[in-house]
């Protein structure tokens, strides 16, 4: 390991030991003040199976003019007062900046609200969200909405890596940010010896739990039902529907089930499509303005955001992103890894969560509790977009407060942001 491994290794134990458990930063933070950045309002649409589900035939500029829309209709808030939108995508081209312009436009935005698209690969969501608020803890703005938007199904693929140079290619760390992420976590999984049967029984519990959260209406209220065209794959016939519910959640998945799948990536390899993440279609938005803001225009306070944390990694360990990301964000906050109520880790791999969750000492009834990107998918650009409303809707299911967002990042980052629910 590193030095600079060893030493975040040695803060992730601080931040776990009962030494660091002060209650006084939980307290902290909790407190409310008028310069505090909330959240008025987030959704997302349901996540379709990319190339199979219900969005397959719908572009993502559509899925976002959709979720804008929604987010106008549900927050009440006044078009006009949102003075710029971040958008974040991975796969399209130009990453999808003229589009997504557009859909603001379609949405109901006037030509006063700026918008732009930003793209750091599995964090795009995220990064917009925190972008926002820092724009507005700044005074650069005063009110302005994070999103994230992927169509897996019309964009990714091979195309969606570049050719690399010869200049890029001779250096043997940047060679490293073009491997293929199932590989990488492949043999990430040799290295760190993480156990094809506790990959698939962590799969499987996702699946389970992503099920029952289904089947109790749990993901309703972040959801915003879309209609949309379809094509049937068999007869070509175009039929419009309307997708309520995320489609890759399947029944009967068990440890046992997902045994027998053959590896993805190598002969004697543990990582299969059964235990990583789902290619998915989707999009989300987050709401964002000062509290005094929210309060003066009437807007229902969801939560807050307080910090966020974007560190890098290996090229080659891509996977241990979080590990390294939620202690650096828990630091910011003042409050150590006991004082979280949940964690909503992405899980790309069911590999690199479950390394990550034994390495920073977390309660695994706190990570996930609903389910997770093997169970419901993970488009790129949305997902962490995606993760605030989850997360801040089983907060209040559940009459807790504190959460932590997080997700490793293609090339080799980490992000990690910590939340209130109000």
């Amino acid at each position: 390991m590193s030095s600079a491994l060893q030493r975040l290794s040695q803060v992730a134990s601080h931040l776990t030991s009962s030494e660091s458990d002060t209650p006084r930063g939980r307290e902290a933070l909790l407190s409310k003040h008028a310069d505090d950045i909330v959240v008025t309002c987030a959704l997302r649409t349901p996540l379709t199976k990319g190339g199979r589900g219900g969005f397959k035939d719908t572009a993502g500029a559509d899925l976002l003019a959709h979720t804008l829309k929604s987010l106008i209709e549900r927050s009440k808030i006044d078009p006009s007062l949102v003075e710029d939108i971040a958008v974040g995508n991975v796969l399209a081209p130009g990453a999808g900046a003229t589009e997504f312009r557009a859909a603001a436009l379609v949405a109901g935005f006037p030509e006063t609200t700026a918008v732009r698209s930003l793209n750091r690969q599995c964090s795009s969501g995220l990064q917009a969200i925190s972008d926002i608020s820092n724009a507005i803890r700044s005074g650069m703005i005063e009110i302005g909405i994070g999103s994230g938007v992927e169509s897996m199904s019309s964009q990714y693929g091979p195309g969606a890596v570049t050719e690399f140079s010869d200049l890029l290619e001779s250096h043997p760390e940047a060679k490293s940010c073009k491997v293929p992420m199932g590989a990488l976590s492949e043999q990430m999984a040799k290295d760190r010896n993480i156990s094809r049967s506790d990959q698939d029984a962590f799969a499987a519990s996702s699946y389970s739990k992503a099920l029952l959260a289904q089947q109790a209406g749990r993901f309703d209220a972040e959801i915003t039902p879309m209609t949309t065209k379809f094509i049937d794959p068999k007869t070509d016939e175009e039929t419009t529907i309307t997708v309520s519910q995320d489609d890759g959640i399947r029944p009967g998945i068990t440890a046992a089930s997902l045994a027998k799948i053959k590896p993805a990536f190598a002969k004697d390899g543990s990582i299969h499509a059964g235990n990583a993440s789902q290619i998915s279609d989707g999009a989300a938005a987050v709401l964002l303005m000062k509290r005094s803001t929210a309060e003066r225009l009437s807007q229902p306070i969801i939560g807050k955001f307080i910090t966020s944390a974007v560190v890098g990694v290996p090229p080659l360990l891509m996977g241990i992103g979080p590990w390294k990301a939620i202690p650096v964000a828990l630091a910011k906050a003042g409050i150590s890894t006991a004082e979280v109520d949940i964690y909503e880790i992405n899980e790309a791999f069911a590999s690199q969560c479950v390394w990550c969750i034994k390495e920073l000492g977390l309660d695994e009834k706190k990570v996930n509790p609903n389910g997770g990107a093997i169970a419901f998918g993970h488009p790129l650009g949305a997902t962490g977009a995606r993760q605030v409303s989850t997360l801040f809707n089983e907060l209040g299911r559940r009459g807790e407060r504190v959460g932590v967002t997080s997700m490793c990042v293609g090339t080799g980052m980490g992000m990690a942001a910590v939340w209130v629910k109000e």
